[in-house]
């Protein structure tokens, strides 16, 4: 940082100095007038040099920075290490925890505490919970994004532990609340979840999602483009694209992040039919702060403080679950002031 303004400070002492001893003599010597402008150049031409060394012990400086930065980075271990040996093929639909707790790196409280279910292959599973009651996490889990603390995840009867990333990344989609698409053509986006998908495939997935509502419109159809961080979309249409690029991977387990929270009611429930008539097959996790989204789920899951608390059909835990009751009664009576 000093090495610019001490070489500016240098130049212009240097300049000074030379003007001074001219001037002094420029009595007895007129004709050196005419020098003080080639010898300024000429000291300049040198300082000039020497600047440019500054510059590059200051760029070789911030450069060694870097390096050091990059080799921390290149020497680090990830966390959550695949048996690369394991099969590639993927797993199967079926889901299982037995006895899994997880506090995150940098946490002083678990966030997930002693859960304990298991999902059967094909099976509509909802989660709900109160915000920060370990949902997310526990999406988080099944991808193998973190390890459980304590405890065991098997999908497909396979501990995570054990498995392939390629064949765990063929096994599981994972829809995010928040849509992240990339700029590029609507169907570069939706290859993303498979990269030989064929138009059909792209037009199917797009049905399921009920994003062929908008697709159609533009002349361009699936080659229209999508900006940068997609500005040229609503939230609802990102949500419907992000959930057809789950879809068309065609894996065994679907996970939706609370990722039809920007569509309409009717267009949820247009979503939740074509996934359980058109992928009867697929193991669907759905993550909701909305009952209404997963009220009719083969089994819901409650969630409540990182704990497990209930799980059941809709009709089995409006008769067991107090903290069901309890979210159930709060959002009917919101939707009633609503209404008024």
């Amino acid at each position: 940082s000093t090495i610019l303004p001490g070489a500016q400070l240098i130049s212009y002492l240097v300049i000074s100095l030379v003007v001074y001893l001219i001037g002094t003599s420029i009595l007895q010597h007129p004709q050196d007038v005419s020098v003080i402008t080639p010898y300024v150049n000429y000291v300049l031409t040198m300082l000039f040099a020497i600047l440019l060394v500054g510059m590059a012990v200051m760029q070789i400086s911030r450069g060694n920075v870097s390096l050091r930065r990059i080799q921390e980075i290149m020497d680090t271990q990830p966390d959550v290490v695949f048996n690369e040996k394991a099969p590639e093929d993927a797993l199967g639909g079926s889901i299982e925890f037995d006895d899994v707790s997880f506090t995150y790196p940098d946490g002083q409280q678990p966030v997930l505490k002693h859960i304990s279910f298991a999902v059967a292959p094909g099976q509509m599973v909802g989660i709900v919970g109160a915000t920060g009651s370990g949902k997310s996490t526990l999406a988080q889990l099944i991808a193998r994004l973190y390890d459980p603390t304590t405890g065991k995840i098997k999908i497909g009867g396979s501990d995570l532990r054990q498995v392939n990333e390629k064949a765990l990344r063929k096994t599981v989609s994972y829809v995010l609340q928040k849509a992240i698409l990339f700029s590029g053509t609507i169907a570069d986006n939706l290859r993303q979840g498979k990269k030989d998908a064929t138009s059909y495939e792209l037009e199917r997935a797009a049905q399921m999602a009920q994003a062929s509502e908008f697709i159609q419109r533009y002349d361009e159809t699936f080659d229209h483009e999508v900006e940068e961080r997609s500005a040229n979309l609503s939230g609802g249409q990102k949500q419907r694209l992000s959930i057809a690029r789950g879809i068309i991977a065609g894996s065994p387990i679907l996970i939706l992040d609370d990722s039809t929270s920007a569509l309409d009611a009717e267009s949820e429930k247009l979503v939740q039919e074509a996934l359980e008539k058109q992928l009867p097959d697929t193991t669907t996790i759905m993550i909701a702060e909305k009952i209404v989204s997963v009220m009719h789920a083969d089994k819901i899951l409650v969630l409540d403080n990182g704990r497990l608390v209930a799980e059941g059909t809709h009709e089995e835990l409006l008769k067991t679950s107090p903290v069901y009751q309890e979210i159930y009664k709060t959002q009917k009576a919101k939707e009633r002031k609503e209404e008024l």
